[in-house]
C-alpha cells in the first residue's frame, strides 16, 4: 500500500475516534435548579384575652422586682380572679385595684387610688364598708411567692359599666392593709403594678 493510502487510512480512523467520543455521555454534571427562597412569615401576635376575660401583667415599681399575672374570667354571672405573684420579700403585702390603668409612674402613683365607684370606706373584702378594689392580703412564702383567688358577682368585664375592672390597674403595695386607716389601709408603697386589659 502505497504511503498516500496510509495516510488516508489514518485520518479515517482519527476522524471516527473523535466521532465516537462526541457521542458518548457528558461527564460534566449539571447544576441543581436554585431552591425557592421561603416568603417571610408575619410574627405571631400576642396572646390577646377571649371575650369575657382580662388579663394584667404585674411589673416591678419603686426599686423592687416583685412580677405576676392576673387572670379575670366570667362564670355565668360572677367574675373570678386568679393572681399570682413572684419575686416579693417573704411576708404579707396589700393587692388592690387602682382606678386608673396606668404604670407609667415609677412609683406606681399613675394608677391613683383605690377603685370605689361607689364611694365607700375602705375596708376588707366583702365586709360592709370596702371598696370595689380591696382585694385584701397576700402572704408570700420563703421564695417570695403568693397568690390570691376571689370570686365575685361584684364585678364585670368588658361592659363599660361602673362594675367594669377593664381599664383599671393591680397594684402590689410593699406592707399589709390593716383595713381601717383611710383610705389606704396604711399598706405603703407599691412595688408591683399591671394594667387590666380586655
Amino acid at each position: 500500500m502505497s504511503k498516500r493510502c496510509w495516510i488516508a487510512v489514518g485520518s479515517a480512523v482519527m476522524i471516527s475516534m473523535f466521532s465516537l467520543t462526541g457521542c458518548g455521555p457528558s461527564t460534566e454534571e449539571t447544576a441543581p435548579p436554585p431552591e425557592e427562597e421561603a416568603e417571610p412569615q408575619a410574627p405571631e401576635a400576642a396572646a390577646k384575652p377571649g371575650a369575657g376575660e382580662a388579663l394584667a401583667e404585674l411589673a416591678p415599681k419603686s426599686g423592687s422586682e416583685v412580677t405576676g399575672q392576673a387572670a379575670f374570667f366570667t362564670e355565668g354571672d360572677k367574675v373570678t380572679l386568679s393572681l399570682s405573684i413572684q419575686n416579693l420579700p417573704p411576708g404579707v403585702h396589700a393587692v388592690h385595684i387602682h382606678e386608673h390603668g396606668d404604670c407609667s409612674a415609677e412609683d406606681g402613683s399613675s394608677a391613683g387610688g383605690h377603685w370605689n365607684p361607689m364611694g365607700h370606706d375602705h375596708g376588707k373584702w366583702n365586709q360592709t364598708p370596702f371598696h370595689m378594689g380591696d382585694l385584701g392580703n397576700v402572704t408570700a412564702d420563703e421564695y417570695g411567692n403568693g397568690a390570691l383567688s376571689i370570686t365575685t358577682s361584684l364585678w364585670t368585664i368588658g361592659t363599660g359599666q361602673a362594675d367594669d375592672i377593664v381599664g383599671k390597674s393591680i397594684i402590689v403595695h410593699a406592707s399589709a392593709d390593716d383595713y381601717v386607716t383611710q383610705p389606704t389601709g396604711n399598706a405603703g408603697g407599691r412595688i408591683a403594678c399591671g394594667v387590666i386589659g380586655g
